[in-house]
C-alpha cells in the first residue's frame, strides 16, 4: 500500500492550496479528484465558469455601453449557446493546465477517481475503469466541495429543468427563465440571463434574500432588477413543478401563483459531496446537509488526523476563503506556526450589477449598540462614472462616532468586487475616516467614491 504524508480528497481551491503548501514543506502528497481532470467544482461547474459566462454576456450584449447608447444597443444581435461556450472552453482549459503544471512542479501525485474511507487512515480509490487502489494517509484533508440540492418533487431533466451544475454543461439562451432560490448562485444566474434581455422570474421562499448584505444595498439592488423588468416573487415556497409535452415548465407556488417558463433553474441550496466517502469507517459524521464540522481556527475535524476545508464545511463557501482554509489546515497538520487570521474578508457576488461587502453592515452596527455615521457615494457622482455611462451604482461606508474608525464598506455596481479591497485593507489596519479625507485618489476613477462617501459622513459627524 502506497503511503503519503497527506492525502487530499478534492482539487478545488481548498484542496489545491493545501496540497501545494504541504509539498512546499517537503511532504509526500496525493490529490484524488473525482473528475477526469483537476480543478474541482470551482473550475468545472462553479466559480470560473459562472464568472466567465458573466463576462461573455456583458461583452456580447453591450451591457456596459447601454448607459450611452440606449437599452437597444447590442454588440452581437443574436447570442446563442455557441457564443457562450467559446470563451468558456478556452478559460477552463487554461485554468486546468495551470493547475496541472503547479502539481507537477511541486511533485504532487494526482489520481482521477472516487475516494472512500476503508479505515482510519486507509482510503480506497476507484478509477474510471473500475480498478481500485488502496492508499495510506498519515493525514487527510477532505475538500470535496458540494453538489446542488435536488428535491424529489422537481423533475430535473438537464434541458428544461436544470441545476447550477448542469446549466454550464449545456449553455443555451432560453426564451424565458424561472430561477428558484435567491442565494448567491441564483442571483448571479438570474441577473446574467436578464442582461441578455431574457425575461426572468426570481422565486425565493423567504421574505428576504442575501440577508448578510446591508439592507440599503439590497433595496437599491432590488429596485434596479425590477426597473429592468425582472419579476421577483418572495415569501412563498414552490409547491409543484410540471413540464408539459411542449417542454414548457410551470412552477406553482404555495400561494397559488404560477410561473410558466421555457427553462427552470433550481438553485435553492447545495449539500456537501460526502455521501459516498465512507466516513463511518473513520469516525466522522455530517449534518443534514452533508457538511463536516471543524475547528474554525485549524480546520481540524473531531478525528485529529483528518481535516476539512472549503464548501464542505459550510459558510462562507467562497473560493478565496477556501484557499486560505486549505493552507491553514496543511500548516497546522505539519506543525507550522499560524499567523493570526485577518479579522475581515471581502464577500463578492458576481451579479449584474456586482455586490461586494466587507466589515459590519448597518444592521450589525445597530445590534451592537455602536454610535455610527454613514457616508454614501453614487457612481454617477464621479467623473469616471460619467465617462463609463453609469446611471447606477453606490458605495456605503460606516464609521464609528467615538473612534472615527471604519466599520464596514458595502458596494453595488460596476467593479464592486475590485473596489472593495481598499476598504478591506483600511479595516484590517484599523484605519479611520481621516485616511480617506487626507489621501489622494487617482482621477478619474471609481475609487474616488471612497473620498466622496467619507466626506459625506464627515459633514454629519461632530467636529
Amino acid at each position: 500500500m502506497d503511503a503519503y504524508d497527506l492525502i487530499v480528497i478534492g482539487s478545488g481551491p481548498a484542496g489545491r492550496r493545501a496540497a501545494v503548501q504541504a509539498a512546499k514543506l517537503g511532504k509526500r502528497v496525493l490529490v484524488v479528484e473525482g473528475r477526469r481532470r483537476v480543478g474541482g467544482v470551482s473550475v468545472h461547474t462553479g466559480t470560473i465558469p459562472s464568472k466567465t459566462l458573466r463576462e461573455t454576456v456583458l461583452n456580447l450584449s453591450g451591457w456596459r455601453e447601454r448607459g450611452f447608447y440606449g437599452h437597444s444597443y447590442r454588440v452581437k444581435q443574436e447570442i446563442g449557446g455557441d457564443d457562450l461556450t467559446h470563451r468558456l472552453g478556452k478559460t477552463l482549459e487554461h485554468e486546468v493546465a495551470v493547475l496541472e503544471h503547479q502539481f507537477h512542479r511541486n511533485m504532487i501525485r494526482t489520481i482521477s477517481g472516487t475516494a472512500r474511507y476503508t479505515g482510519a487512515h486507509e482510503v480506497t480509490i476507484t478509477r474510471g475503469d473500475g480498478s481500485e487502489l488502496a492508499v495510506h494517509g498519515e493525514r487527510v484533508l477532505i475538500a470535496v466541495g458540494t453538489v446542488p440540492f435536488r428535491p424529489d418533487n422537481v423533475p430535473f431533466d438537464g434541458t428544461h429543468v436544470i441545476d447550477s451544475d448542469t446549466i454550464i454543461e449545456d449553455l443555451r439562451v432560453p426564451r424565458s427563465l424561472c430561477v428558484v432560490g435567491a442565494g448567491v448562485i441564483g442571483i448571479e444566474y438570474a441577473t446574467i440571463f436578464s442582461a441578455m434581455d431574457v425575461p426572468v422570474t426570481l422565486v425565493e421562499p423567504r421574505e428576504t434574500f442575501l440577508d448578510f448584505v446591508d439592507r440599503e444595498i439590497i433595496d437599491e439592488f432590488t429596485h434596479e432588477l425590477r426597473d429592468r423588468g425582472m419579476i421577483i416573487r418572495l415569501g412563498s415556497p414552490v409547491a409543484s413543478v410540471v413540464k408539459d409535452p411542449g417542454g414548457w415548465v410551470t412552477t406553482t407556488l404555495a400561494d397559488g401563483r404560477s410561473v410558466r417558463s421555457e427553462m427552470l433553474l433550481y438553485a435553492a441550496g447545495r449539500t456537501g459531496a460526502t455521501a459516498d466517502l465512507g466516513l463511518e469507517h473513520c469516525g466522522l459524521a455530517t449534518d443534514h446537509r452533508g457538511r463536516i464540522a471543524v475547528d474554525p481556527k485549524t480546520f481540524q475535524t473531531s478525528v485529529p488526523h483528518i481535516y476539512a476545508a472549503g464548501d464542505v464545511i459550510g459558510f462562507p463557501s467562497l473560493a478565496s476563503t477556501s484557499m486560505e482554509q486549505g493552507r491553514i489546515a496543511a500548516c497546522h497538520a505539519f506543525g507550522l506556526p499560524l499567523p493570526p487570521a485577518p479579522q475581515y474578508f471581502p464577500y463578492g457576488i458576481y451579479a449584474v450589477p456586482e455586490i461586494s461587502t466587507v466589515g459590519m453592515n448597518e444592521q450589525e452596527v445597530k445590534a451592537r449598540g455602536i454610535g455610527y455615521e454613514v457616508g454614501i457615494a453614487r457612481f454617477r457622482e464621479t467623473s469616471r462614472g460619467h465617462i463609463m455611462g453609469l446611471n447606477s451604482g453606490m458605495m456605503k461606508m460606516l464609521f464609528s462616532l467615538k473612534t472615527r474608525r471604519l466599520l464596514g464598506v458595502h458596494i453595488m455596481g460596476e467593479g464592486a468586487t475590485e473596489l472593495i479591497h481598499i476598504g478591506q485593507a483600511v479595516l484590517n489596519l484599523k484605519g479611520t475616516l481621516d485616511y480617506f479625507i487626507e489621501n489622494t485618489f487617482n482621477y478619474p476613477t471609481l475609487a474616488e467614491a471612497y473620498k466622496i462617501a467619507a466626506l459625506d459622513a464627515w459633514n454629519r459627524m461632530p467636529k
